[in-house]
């Protein structure tokens, strides 16, 4: 570190103590909000004994990735205090859920005003610090560095978009991961992006997803039966599951759906949208084109010959790809970025996708070189690749169980973190 970076450290929180002046008189009106919680977080009265392992996730998807790690740490170190902090509301209900009995601790993440995230630090006490994915502080990572605490970036990846924020910034950004003592990334092209900005080859290295790693639980057959029947369908019908769908990208899904109808009178379309409050709307939006649709929220047993069920509930998704037999993953016939490939692949599902895939570029490139995916450019190409796998069932099985096979072979990302977390011990 030199005087450059420390100067900049030092304006970076000079800034943060103007903010919270300027913030202080409106405590009693912020009192109940989420903000105040993360700028003056309250500690349990417990007390830790120090020493282990403080991990964080910063939302939903981070903490799904880090579910596998976390629970290997915890049936191994047995003796080590386990620590897992969480950026947002939905992220800390999943944690609540995923991670029930395998951690000492959950906490909320502050933000990272040197009043609010020190104190966190200086209870949990750990001796590693194991980022994963994003919400890269770097006052936190100065904090830690300087009190001699092991950080780890794991699961690391860098977008795009990132990576343009990146260069515009490398002086301080290369010194702030400087402070990380390795980046373990999912890719090659993750890595070659941090080399690129100038941060030490020797810290990065490559180690895979640890969304491969997730435990995948195969859906037997009295479970798809019951859920068809929960959903007023049945074995007849060919079921498309578009999931984590964007604004833009429903009204195509629902157009060229509409157009397959009249050859494929067998299929149906559960639509779930990336922000389940839109469920609505987009219930309306089918009806307007003339597209019987009912939402999961309101559904009723039994639910009538419907064509299109809107899925505005949370958790249920990665349950309903098993009941696919197309997958479609959004966020990627506009520029988002995509979402997670893997939960339709693991359940078999043919998994399509559009162009902009840049959140998951290894993963979707992978997938389509294993036979298991399919990019679609447009509304057009969309249509014709879900006019081929309708018409030829045996095409629809073979790229299923390629998709399988993909996710399969793809596992080991969190037994070579744990590895290189063992032999760096200390």
């Amino acid at each position: 570190m030199n005087f450059g970076y420390n100067a900049l450290i030092f304006l970076y929180h000079f800034l943060w103590t103007v903010g919270g002046l300027l913030v202080l008189p409106l405590a009693p009106v912020l009192r109940k909000k989420r903000v105040f919680r993360r700028l003056w977080p309250s500690l349990p009265r417990e007390s830790l004994r120090g020493g282990g392992i403080w991990i964080h996730a910063l939302s939903v998807g981070e903490v799904i990735s880090a579910v596998p790690l976390a629970n290997r740490l915890a049936s191994e170190l047995t003796h080590t205090e386990l620590v897992f902090t969480v950026s947002t509301a939905k992220g800390m209900a999943v944690a609540r859920e995923k991670l029930h009995g395998n951690v000492r601790l959950l906490l909320t993440m502050p933000l990272d005003a040197w009043w609010a995230v020190r104190p966190v630090a200086r209870f949990i006490r750990p001796s590693l610090f194991v980022l994963v994915e994003t919400d890269i502080w770097p006052g936190l990572l100065d904090y830690l560095h300087r009190r001699g605490v092991k950080a780890v970036l794991v699961n690391g990846r860098v977008s795009p978009r990132t990576f343009r924020s990146y260069k515009k910034a490398s002086f301080f950004v290369r010194r702030m991961l400087g402070s990380l003592d390795a980046c373990l990334m999912q890719s090659d092209l993750d890595c070659e992006r941090l080399f690129r900005i100038g941060v030490d080859s020797e810290k990065v290295r490559r180690v895979g997803n640890i969304k491969f790693d997730r435990e995948w639980r195969p859906m037997a057959p009295e479970e798809r039966r019951a859920r068809l029947v929960e959903i007023s369908l049945s074995e007849a019908h060919v079921i498309w599951v578009a999931g984590s769908t964007h604004p833009g990208e429903e009204t195509l899904i629902l157009e060229v759906f509409k157009a397959l109808l009249p050859v494929y009178p067998h299929l149906r379309l559960i639509l779930a949208p990336r922000q389940v409050g839109r469920g609505s709307a987009i219930g309306r939006e089918a009806r307007n084109m003339g597209l019987e649709a009912v939402l999961r929220t309101k559904m009723r047993h039994p639910a009538g010959d419907y064509r299109v069920l809107v899925l505005n509930t949370l958790g249920e998704l990665g349950r309903f790809y098993g009941l696919g037999g197309i997958g479609f993953v959004g966020g990627s016939l506009v520029p988002f970025g995509g979402h997670n490939l893997l939960e339709p692949a693991a359940f078999g599902c043919p998994v399509l996708f559009g162009p902009h895939t840049h959140n998951f570029v290894d993963m979707s490139e992978s997938l389509i070189a294993s036979g298991g995916g399919r990019r679609v450019a447009d509304a057009g190409e969309l249509s014709a690749a879900m006019a081929m796998l309708l018409s030829d069932e045996a095409l629809r099985a073979g790229m299923g169980a390629r998709a399988v096979r993909f996710v399969r072979e793809n596992r080991g990302a969190v037994e070579r973190i744990v590895q290189y977390l063992e032999t760096t011990d200390g």
